[in-house]
């Protein structure tokens, strides 16, 4: 005699679905994570290497995954593919960065958040040195590495796609020339090993979560948030904004329901704002546009990759409101052309045309510096950097899954039966039908 499941235990079922999803068991993890810190205080930095352990197994796969799918997506065009597909992913690359830096100035203006700041302290000299600005001619060498293993070895991530597309561009030319896929087919595969690896890691991303977070908590303590919370306001603000106006756009464009893209996205926004990375939130965003949205392989391929330097739109929003931030609390008037000054500088140094390595210090210094703003009030920001870089990381990688929506949608490149969930697809299978549609269309115009 067969039993019916009672609808209490089809619930039970379900529940326990929705906490076993690697998404809930991040977030989980990143709550207990920030109780036990604020419980053990400093003891908790004890478990900073684990968390530091979890993202350097991430970061090192990065590289090598990010020339794979650029220089496969690059070298397997045909036809003018390549030309529309990289002007479609720039040119709304740079729109939306337009539009992050427009929005961040006008929350700023309107909400004031650095008048009546007090500030002191200094900042290290080091940062101040390594953020002086320079030549223009500096900054367009800075796109090319004199030895790409030392770019590789440094993840200097500008360089690495600079020299990416070029080889995918002379891999490109050879495979018409020859007939010969042999190594579009290995880094194709070397892409999805790699994708593979980056899956074992994420195994242990609660762990590496709950001891990142475990140690910000006791070492910040948040009791420094306080002194900020017109700042990080705006931000936050600014964040949601820029979100809906993205939302907006697709659904717009490509007539997509857009209701259906908090589920598709929760993952990667789990791990982009546990781990405050767009580098290691990459692997996932790169499976979740191919195998959840529908989001074609050679268009996931490309402009994410891309997006990786290129699209970080919460960091132009970000660094709009620093400039004006450190303006109002050094009671400095700006005109309106250093106004447009700042927010190009925001909108190049996110686009990757201005190379300041060190992070939001040395970003935020060179930004000050630049438009001769006091740098005294930079000490309270980077005390609060890890907040900001919550809403800057949610942005830019979820902002990168939108534009590689739009730029889909130009080609006809979108699966709607994958993003209606009506057909569960993986990046493999996807793969290989993009390859094999590539190959037979390289033979006919052979």
């Amino acid at each position: 005699m067969s039993s019916t499941p009672t609808t209490a235990t089809i619930r039970r079922s379900r529940t326990w679905r929705v906490l076993a999803h690697p998404a809930s068991l991040i977030a989980i993890a990143a709550v207990l994570g920030i109780a036990v810190g604020l419980l053990t205080g400093e003891w908790a930095a004890n478990l900073k290497f684990v968390g530091d352990l979890f993202i350097r197994l991430i970061q090192m796969a990065i590289v090598p995954l990010v020339m794979a799918s650029v220089i496969v997506a690059t070298g397997s065009m045909t036809g003018s593919g390549m030309g529309r597909l990289a002007g479609r992913t720039f040119g709304w690359m740079i729109g939306f960065s337009i539009v992050a830096a427009l929005v961040g100035w006008a929350l700023a203006t309107l909400l004031q958040p650095g008048v009546g700041i007090d500030y002191s302290g200094s900042i290290d000299q080091k940062i101040v040195d390594s953020a002086k600005p320079t030549g223009w001619q500096e900054t367009v060498l800075g796109f090319v590495s004199t030895n790409i293993f030392n770019a590789m070895s440094t993840a200097s991530m500008l360089p690495i796609i600079v020299f990416s597309l070029l080889f995918g561009l002379a891999l490109n030319g050879y495979v018409r020339a020859t007939g010969n896929r042999l190594i579009v087919t290995a880094l194709d595969q070397l892409q999805q090993v790699v994708l593979g690896m980056i899956r074992l890691v994420m195994r242990i991303a609660p762990l590496g979560v709950f001891c990142l977070l475990a140690a910000l908590a006791g070492d910040v303590g948040f009791a420094v948030v306080t002194s900020a919370l017109s700042y990080l306001g705006a931000t936050l603000i600014g964040v949601i904004i820029v979100s809906v106006l993205f939302v907006v756009v697709v659904a717009a464009r490509t007539r997509l329901n857009p209701w259906a893209l908090p589920g598709k996205l929760a993952e990667q926004t789990v791990i982009a704002v546990t781990t405050t990375s767009s580098a290691v939130t990459f692997p996932t965003v790169l499976k979740n546009a191919v195998e959840k949205v529908g989001i074609s392989q050679r268009v996931a391929n490309f402009t994410l990759s891309v997006g990786l330097t290129m699209g970080s739109y919460g960091a132009v929003l970000n660094y709009t409101i620093v400039i004006l931030f450190l303006a109002q609390a050094g009671r400095v008037e700006l005109t309106p052309g250093q106004i447009v000054l700042g927010m190009a500088l925001a909108i190049m140094l996110n686009m990757g045309t201005i190379t300041v390595p060190g992070g939001f210090a040395v970003a935020a210094t060179f930004l000050a510096t630049s438009l001769g703003l006091p740098l005294e009030a930079v000490g309270l920001l980077i005390a609060v950097d890890w907040f900001t870089g919550v809403f800057r990381t949610f942005l830019n990688v979820n902002g990168d899954t939108m534009v590689a929506l739009l730029v889909a949608n130009g080609t006809d490149e979108i699966d709607r039966d994958v993003y209606a969930s009506r057909t569960s697809v993986t990046a493999e299978q996807i793969d290989e039908q993009a390859m094999a549609e590539t190959f037979a269309a390289a033979d006919r115009a052979d």
